[in-house]
């Protein structure tokens, strides 16, 4: 007997932004395995009963690995049960995703991917601008800031980062921001060029910070905070956010 498994993007963080097929889910799961960023309020649309398992991984804090997460999802599916694994943003985006879909189709188990708002988007949202200019940025590039050991990745295109005209998100990037934007001066970037700090999009701990690349690289080796947060830099347009 095998379950099904719905891996579900929560979205930022407001569960107003989930979509109602995130929400289906949730109300017919047996059991949810959440994220950090996916837990709060987005799980009051859980299913009375539905066992509620944390298996969030944040930088700097004591995590599940990720072969027991793929684990307790083959366990639970092995016993027939409807299984959501919940996890923030969109899951397809720097989620660990491929491993988990890898474990489930080694052991024989259906699944669903049903996509969410990515992070990325919420925080161009919350501060009140698009993330391409029909004039000036005719690109938009998501990246992580860092590795499987949490430093700077050593692969990482600093030409493609360095370009002036493509908008650019720095995924769980507020350690390695100040290195990072060392090498890409080295190639180019004006230490003022324009950026935006958004620090727990979607929640009520929201807090958008606008200035340069090199005020918000100061700001972070200063004190990196222990909010999640996403980096935006590039032309971006002008608008009203309130943090």
């Amino acid at each position: 007997m095998s379950g099904f498994v719905s891996f579900v993007g929560s979205g930022p963080g407001d569960p107003d932004l989930l979509t109602l097929k995130a929400v289906d889910r949730l109300g017919r799961a047996d059991a949810v395995l959440f994220d950090d960023l996916s837990s709060g309020p987005i799980l009051a649309h859980a299913r009375d009963g539905a066992d509620l398992v944390g298996v969030g991984k944040r930088a700097g804090r004591p995590s599940p690995k990720q072969h027991h997460v793929s684990r307790l999802l083959v366990d639970y599916a092995k016993t027939g049960q409807r299984v959501v694994r919940l996890k923030s943003g969109d899951g397809g985006l720097f989620g660990r995703l491929e491993e988990e879909l890898l474990a489930l189709r080694e052991a024989g188990i259906a699944y669903e991917i049903i996509p969410g708002i990515p992070s990325a988007c919420a925080a161009a949202a919350a501060a009140g601008i698009p993330l391409t200019r029909r004039l000036t940025a005719r690109r938009v590039q998501f990246v992580t800031g860092h590795d499987a050991e949490g430093g700077l990745p050593p692969d990482i295109d600093l030409d493609a980062l360095a370009d002036p005209s493509a908008c650019t998100v720095i995924y769980m990037g507020k350690r390695t921001f100040p290195a990072l934007l060392s090498a890409l001066r080295d190639r180019g970037l004006s230490g003022e060029t324009p950026a935006i700090l958004a620090e727990a999009v979607g929640t009520e701990e929201q807090q958008i910070t606008r200035g340069t690349v090199s005020g918000i690289a100061a700001q972070l080796a200063a004190d990196v905070g222990s909010k999640p947060a996403l980096i935006l830099y590039g032309p971006l347009a002008e608008g009203n956010a309130d943090g």
